[in-house]
């Protein structure tokens, strides 16, 4: 997968996970997600590399859609936006 860089994107949360490796990045990502409302958009700060690569894998995995990347100088800016519900289990039945 390439990455998608944006700008501007208004997030509706925003989580700061900045020094969190993983496996934490997603466990804090999976939990904060759950919080959010159908179609909301999660910004994700983070410095980890690995996110990169992580993130988009774990949205196509579970049916939320990876918006973009926007780099600043020391992390990261990650948007997501949570599927609604009626997709997210349609996603869970064709995987079963």
């Amino acid at each position: 997968m390439s990455l998608k860089f944006v700008e501007n994107v208004k997030a509706d949360v925003t989580s700061d996970i900045v020094y969190m490796m993983c496996p934490m990045h997603l466990l804090k990502l999976d939990e904060q997600i759950k919080e959010l409302e159908d179609k909301q958009v999660l910004e994700l700060l983070t410095d980890y590399d690995g996110a990169l690569e992580d993130v988009p894998a774990w949205c196509e995995k579970t049916g939320n859609e990876f918006l973009g990347i926007d780099e600043e100088a020391d992390y990261y800016k990650i948007y997501i936006r949570k599927a609604d519900g009626n997709s997210a289990s349609a996603l869970k039945e064709v995987k079963k």
